[in-house]
Order: structure tokens, then C-alpha cells, then sequence
């Protein structure tokens, strides 16, 4: 660590006096000017610096430009946290061209789904990975699509494969074919800049409530966000953060690649999570923060790998996707020697993580609540709004989840938001433009409240309410009863039909290791501390790796309660 976290900020503050808005290749452009040998990618078989992430990109984008790749042009990428991912995303940039991360976990239908609905004209692709064949899944998408736009995929004219785990097909182009072509084309992609203003990244959501949808974003927006993330976190010159979390996601790709480049820091990116790969990292490569959402941080603390291992170098850790409990906290900081936690919320269509504690908050501060909206304590950076206070990266208020009005101060409602990191609107989706973004306003669906000291609250989440004899319910209230319940690690409460009163309550619950927990005390434990209608009818239980979740640890409550449907039906 070095120097404390005033003295840090400042610093930060200091390096940036006003924003000058760029595009993403013009950011890299400058990180590689300042810290020009430093490590911008550290993977156990290769180190990439700022200076050779510049110059490949380069000519990546000019290989792209050279295959007919111009300005507003979108670029899918099918890539796990591979050394390759940072210069082929500022490469996609440096083309004026529009970068589309797809979760490389897609089944064949999803990913024909992503691809046809954003209208690729160029494909970026892993060969294959955790067992799945890309090339093969293509070949049932779009048979012949080695050769250029098919029926099935008409825009898609060029596909470029990284090889992995399964050989690139004979006549299709590979990453270092793209670099090649660039030499041989040097500043082809000169003439496609784009400006900061312009889409930058389509993004699509994670999909806790249904069919993903693409997130227009700008370049700006991400690295405004990635400077009041590396703020707000307090960062020291040089950070280096470790984690699994996918890039292709604003978890892994802006709290971790972009914020560190802020402080010409450096990410040891890891292509999966387990607790050995993660403390052989950190030991490996000297990380000084993790990036973890809490499943992943119980398991750290309760794996045995970590014995032996010299974790002195890490001291600071970022959780999101769920908040945690106090007790997990002071094992994070008894146990892993960490000192400084920050947790987050925020939303894809937002520009990432909004709010954030800070590293110096309390603990209950990071239980109770997802922290206040980022600092971004520069000029230039606040958004032009009357409501906003100075420095903020944005402004949160609630409204009424049924009717939209705009609700008192503190008072419970669903959480709505602006500001200029704030998404351009659902790529090609105009009815579901209208419906989230509102007046310049993004409804998340998310409930709670922001308290008088500024930070927020989640309750849960307008979508996920159900009722039941209608009376309307709010399963977070249940959650938080059962979670207090002696055994109980984690709890979800979700509406099944019922003949008798529409929906009734249905608890999924996680014991905690070895635990054996009764069912019928939960419920006898409801019946005495909710009204009637709020006690759930059933009671599952199920254990955390059964759990349907995204790849950022999100717990997917709406297959939770097909799954409970199924069952209860069955």
C-alpha cells in the first residue's frame, strides 16, 4: 500500500484537474505515453505493457480496416479474459468500430440469438472453450459462413478465430492473420476515428429476467466511470487487480481493465474462478485487490489452498452482485489480511457500477447498504443537472414502481437514475428504449431507498414482487428473516401459481456446509414474525452450486421460480 487513502486521492485528483473527454484507443494512447513499460496485462505465460498494447492494437485495427471494417461498424468478440482481449477491444476502437462482447458461455441458440439481433459484420471468436465448439455452433447457426454472409447471418461478411482448444478452420483468418494483414496496410484505419460522443460498446445484459438486451454505451461513459470507480476505491499508482470476472461485462471490463489504466495500473486476468488459481495468482503476480462478488469470497475463505501462500501483497478487495454480511467482512479482513473493502451497485445501462462504499466506511456501511454514488471529484465530470450534488458521478432518486410518480426524499420506491455515463438507449429495441429510459432517466426495476447520508439501499427488485390473495409481497423481507435463521446461508424468495390465491411464496434455501436445517421451523418461524400473506407456502432447499446464476454471480430468480413451478407441479 502506499500512502494513505487521502493522500491517494489527491493524487488522483491532482493527475486529472478536468476531464478531457477521448475515445477508447485515444486513452490507451495515453497510458502508453506515460507508463510506456509498465504491464498492462500480466498472465502466468506472458506480460503485456501499455506501449505493446498500443502498437498491436494498431495494427490489428488497421487489419480490420483492411477486411472493409469502418466507423459505426459493430464487432462481436467471443473472448474469455485471454491476453488478446485488451488490444483486440482497443483495436475495435482504434477502427471507429462498434465492440459487441458476447458471453463466450452461450448455448447455440443464445448465440445465434446475439449474434442476428446485433447484426455483426465482423466476428471475433475463440475456437473453443469449457468444452464448447464455436466453429461447430456456426456451422448450425449459418452453414458456410466460412464464406461470407449466409441467409441465416446476412451482415456477418468475416469471421477472425483465436485458436484455443480447438484448431481454427482451414481458410478462416486467425488474430495473428489480422495483425499481419495491418502490416501490410499500416494506417488503413486512420480515416474511421470515432469521437468520444459516439458508441463505443454494445453491451448486453446479463439476463436475471430474461432474453438479454444490447446496451448502447459511449466511449466516454466507460472511462468516466472507470475514473470515479479508480477514485472512489482510492487507487495507488501502479494498482494491479486480479480477477475472473468476465470482460465482456462492465464488472471485468471497466472496475477492473479501465480503472486500473487510470493509474497506469495493470490486470491479471483469470479465464475462471477457483480459490487455488486465485491466491496463486495474487502470490504469482503481486496483486494488490481482487475483484470477487460474495460466493466467491466464502469460497477463498474457505479453502485450504490459501494456507502457506504469502497473500501480503493484497490488501483491498471489490465485491459486488449481492451485498454480504458483517461477520464476512471481518473474516475478509481477520483472515485474508485485507483492510480496505468496497462494495458496489449498478446496472450495464448505467455505465457500469453507480455507487460505491468506501474503502474507509464502516463495516456495516458494506452490509447495509451499496454505498453512495462514485466521486468524481474533476471538472467536466458531474453531470449538467440542478439536482446533483458537486462531484458525484451521478443522481439517484425513487419513483412509484406502479405508476412511475416521483416519490418524497428517503422514501421507498424503485431506484431511477442520470447522469452522463448513462446508456444511449437498447440497440435496435425502441420499445424497450422507451420503457427503461425515461426524460433521460434509466428505471433499473431495482427497490430502495437513498438515505439522508447519501448512500443506498436495496430491497429488492420490482420485477421479482408477487402477489399473493392480492396482497403484494416483497420477497427481500422474507430473505431477510430466513437469512437470520441459525444455518441458513442464503435464502430466495420467489411466487409459484396457486389455484387458491394466484401466487403463493415458494423459499429456496442454501444451507450453510454440514448444516442440516427443517423446513417446517422456517415456516413455523414466518408464520411468527410476517403477516399471513407474506409466509411462503413452501420451502426448498437447494445448494449454492445448484444455484442458476449470470456470469457475475447474479442469482437468476426467474428460473428459480420456473424451477420451483416444475416441481411443485410434478
Amino acid at each position: 500500500m502506499t500512502g494513505t487513502i487521502e493522500h491517494r486521492r489527491a493524487a488522483l485528483q491532482a493527475r486529472f484537474p478536468v476531464w478531457s473527454p477521448t475515445t477508447l484507443d485515444g486513452f490507451l494512447d495515453r497510458c502508453a505515453a506515460d507508463f510506456p513499460d509498465r504491464p498492462l496485462v500480466l498472465t502466468d505465460e506472458s506480460t503485456l505493457t501499455y506501449a505493446e498494447a498500443a502498437a498491436w492494437s494498431r495494427r490489428l485495427a488497421d487489419g480490420l480496416a483492411a477486411l472493409g471494417v469502418r466507423r459505426g461498424d459493430r464487432v462481436g468478440m467471443v473472448m474469455a479474459n485471454h491476453l488478446e482481449f485488451a488490444p483486440l477491444k482497443f483495436a475495435v476502437a482504434r477502427a471507429g468500430a462498434v465492440a459487441v462482447p458476447f458471453n463466450y458461455l452461450y448455448r447455440t441458440a443464445e448465440l445465434a440469438y446475439v449474434l442476428r439481433q446485433s447484426r455483426c459484420n465482423v466476428l471475433i471468436t475463440m475456437t473453443g472453450f469449457a468444452g464448447l465448439d464455436y466453429p461447430a455452433m456456426l456451422d448450425e447457426i449459418a452453414p458456410g459462413w466460412e464464406n461470407g454472409p449466409t441467409g441465416a447471418l446476412p451482415d456477418l461478411h468475416t469471421v477472425v478465430a483465436l485458436p484455443t482448444d480447438v484448431a481454427a478452420r482451414d481458410g478462416v483468418r486467425t488474430v495473428e492473420d489480422l495483425g499481419a494483414l495491418g502490416d501490410e496496410r499500416p494506417g488503413a484505419s486512420d480515416g474511421s476515428r470515432a469521437e468520444p460522443g459516439d458508441l463505443g460498446d454494445i453491451l448486453y445484459t446479463s439476463g436475471t429476467t430474461g432474453s438479454p438486451k444490447g446496451v448502447m454505451v459511449t466511449h466516454d461513459a466507460v472511462q468516466r466511470t472507470g475514473y470515479a470507480s479508480a477514485l472512489t476505491r482510492a487507487f495507488e499508482d501502479g494498482r494491479r487487480i486480479l480477477f475472473s470476472l468476465p470482460c465482456y461485462h462492465m464488472f471485468g471490463y471497466v472496475e477492473g481493465l479501465l480503472a486500473a489504466m487510470i493509474v497506469g495500473g495493470a490486470i491479471v486476468p483469470r479465464t475462471s474462478f477457483t480459490p487455488a488459481d486465485y491466491v496463486a495468482g495474487i502470490e504469482r503476480h503481486r496483486a494488490t485487490e481482487i475483484l470477487c462478488v460474495p460466493t466467491m469470497t466464502v469460497a477463498l475463505l474457505e479453502s485450504p489452498d490459501r494456507l502457506g501462500r504469502d497473500l501480503s501483497s493484497v490488501f483491498a478487495i471489490l465485491s459486488g452482485a449481492a451485498p454480504a454480511p458483517v461477520w464476512l467482512w471481518e473474516k475478509v479482513r481477520a483472515e485474508l489480511g485485507i483492510s480496505e473493502i468496497t462494495t458496489g451497485y449498478g446496472m450495464t445501462e448505467c455505465g457500469g457500477a453507480m455507487t460505491m462504499s468506501l474503502p474507509e466506511d464502516p463495516l456495516e456501511r458494506h452490509s447495509a447498504t451499496v454505498g453512495r454514488v462514485k466521486l468524481a471529484g474533476v471538472a467536466g465530470l458531474a453531470p449538467e443537472d440542478p439536482t446533483q450534488r458537486g462531484g458525484d458521478l451521478c443522481h439517484y432518486r425513487t419513483v412509484d414502481p406502479v405508476d412511475g410518480s416521483e416519490l418524497p426524499a428517503g422514501a421507498e420506491g424503485e431506484l431511477i437514475s442520470r447522469g452522463p455515463t448513462h446508456m444511449l438507449g437498447f440497440w435496435d429495441e425502441p420499445d424497450e428504449t422507451a420503457a427503461g429510459l425515461r426524460d433521460g432517466w434509466v428505471f433499473s426495476g431495482d427497490l430502495g431507498r437513498v438515505r439522508d447520508d447519501g448512500y443506498l439501499q436495496i430491497t429488492g427488485r420490482s420485477k421479482e414482487l408477487y402477489k399473493s390473495g392480492g396482497e403484494l409481497v416483497m420477497p427481500k423481507e422474507v430473505e431477510e428473516l430466513l437469512t437470520r435463521s441459525p444455518g441458513v446461508s442464503q435464502a430466495y424468495a420467489v411466487g409459484v401459481p396457486d389455484d387458491r390465491w394466484g401466487e403463493v411464496g415458494c423459499a429456496w434455501i442454501v444451507p450453510e456446509p454440514g448444516v442440516t436445517v427443517d423446513p417446517d421451523e422456517l415456516l413455523a418461524l414466518c408464520r411468527d414474525k410476517l403477516a399471513r400473506f407474506k409466509v411462503p407456502k413452501h420451502i426448498l432447499l437447494i445448494t449454492a452450486d445448484e444455484l442458476p446464476t449470470t456470469p457475475t454471480g447474479k442469482v437468476q430468480k426467474f428460473r428459480l421460480a420456473s424451477r420451483a413451478a416444475e416441481w411443485l407441479a410434478g
